[in-house]
């Protein structure tokens, strides 16, 4: 079972900036709408991304660290695809492909790979943050934060970048316990080690690492020996 974990916030709230950390080789970024990053460093990014394009490099994941950014599009841009279309098949169609790739990535990836979900948020009329969908008739469909077990909230505050990780009664930030502190860096890097330590997630490249030093070790001995 993969891990689908839910990043949501307003636009600039730091949800890209958060993948600053990762180095190359660490994380594949499925680009939906096609953004620049918000920052230097070249990671492996798939611009356009759309729900083939995540299905068929998950299919095989070569990597342990994935994002989706920003997977509110997925379901925006269907809509508008389907502008024309009346009637409220498209609605439960549309909540029905993003529930499915979520439990793709929740019954169909190995136990060590995470999928990062970054969202838009919306403030609702009586003052709620959730996470943004295409329309009420979607919400109706679909509770979003309900299929993920850990959901930060980005937010900026006189300059200050944060995820919060549990809700106040006004948001659907939520985490296990004793994961995090409740407001932390937004650092997606930091996010992504804690969660390995906590589920206690094997690390393939550090089990290989291991391997080849326990090898190299048993060569040196062996060498001796026969000298």
């Amino acid at each position: 079972m993969g891990l689908p974990i839910l990043i949501e916030g307003s636009s600039g709230s730091g949800k890209s900036a958060s993948m600053r950390n990762f180095e190359p080789g660490e994380i594949g970024i499925f680009n939906v709408a096609s953004k620049p990053l918000p920052f230097r460093k070249k990671l492996s990014k798939l611009d356009n991304a759309t729900y083939s394009d995540i299905y068929e490099r998950l299919q095989a994941p070569k990597l342990k660290s994935y994002v989706i950014d920003d997977s509110q599009y997925l379901m925006c841009f269907e809509m508008f695809n389907r502008v024309k279309e009346i009637g409220y098949t498209k609605f439960t169609e549309t909540a029905m492909n993003f529930y499915n790739l979520v439990q793709f990535v929740i019954r169909g990836l190995p136990r060590d790979v995470i999928v990062y979900f970054l969202h838009h948020s919306e403030t609702t009329e009586d003052g709620h943050v959730k996470a943004k969908t295409s329309g009420k008739m979607l919400d109706n469909q679909l509770t979003l934060e309900g299929l993920f077990a850990i959901v930060l909230l980005a937010k900026t505050e006189n300059g200050k970048y944060t995820f919060v990780t549990q809700s106040d009664g006004m948001t659907t930030a939520k985490s296990p316990m004793e994961l995090f502190d409740r407001e932390i860096d937004n650092d997606l890097k930091f996010v992504d080690n804690a969660v390995r330590e906590y589920y206690e997630m094997s690390d393939v490249k550090t089990v290989q690492e291991h391997f080849e030093k326990i090898k190299t070790i048993q060569k040196e001995v062996s060498d001796d020996i026969k000298t």
